[in-house]
């Protein structure tokens, strides 16, 4: 064995998941089996964290683990033109996201005008001092879309993931 190699606590630390659930990674086949030291503990490199990340990241997207099989076959294949439809399926999930947290921020942004006003606890408007709640949620709200919109516009891929989909490293040129 050559390289930096990692036990399977220093893996789940580096990764933020837990040595049970990189274990079952390895047991669906989501992960391919860890190299074994003479004594059986489990070796693991950096390629291995790299996948263990991005099986993190597609999670947190949403995507189940049997449909992360061909995002994972793909992070490794210098081809993108194989992989077009894998990355408009990701634009896809992005555009939910997105959408997602466009939804909680005006919750969010309701939330902080009912506090600013003194109406905490959903009380109606005629048991509650006005003062241009509706006015001033509407404002906020305006507001807040206007500056997601400017933060939703397509960010640059860091090298993570550009690392994770080849073909994606040409959106980044």
């Amino acid at each position: 064995m050559t390289g930096q190699s990692f036990t399977i606590k220093q893996t789940a630390e580096l990764t933020g998941l837990s040595e049970d659930t990189i274990r079952y990674y390895e047991k669906i086949k989501l992960l391919p089996p860890a190299d074994r030291k003479d004594n059986g503990h489990r070796v693991y490199r950096w390629k291995d964290i790299h996948t263990i990340k991005l099986i993190s990241c597609l999670k947190k997207t949403g995507i189940s683990l049997e449909a992360m099989r061909p995002f994972l076959k793909a992070s490794g294949n210098p081809d993108p033109a194989e992989y077009l439809e894998l990355a408009q399926t990701l634009k896809s999930h992005r555009e939910q996201i997105v959408e997602q947290i466009s939804s909680l921020q005006q919750l969010v942004d309701f939330i902080d005008v009912r506090l600013e006003k003194g109406c905490p606890s959903g009380e109606y408007p005629d048991q509650c001092p006005d003062d241009g709640l509706e006015a001033g949620l509407k404002d906020r709200l305006e507001d807040g879309l206007a500056d997601r919109k400017e933060k939703t516009e397509a960010k640059p891929i860091s090298v993570e993931e550009m690392s994770y989909f080849p073909q994606l490293r040409k959106r980044a040129n």
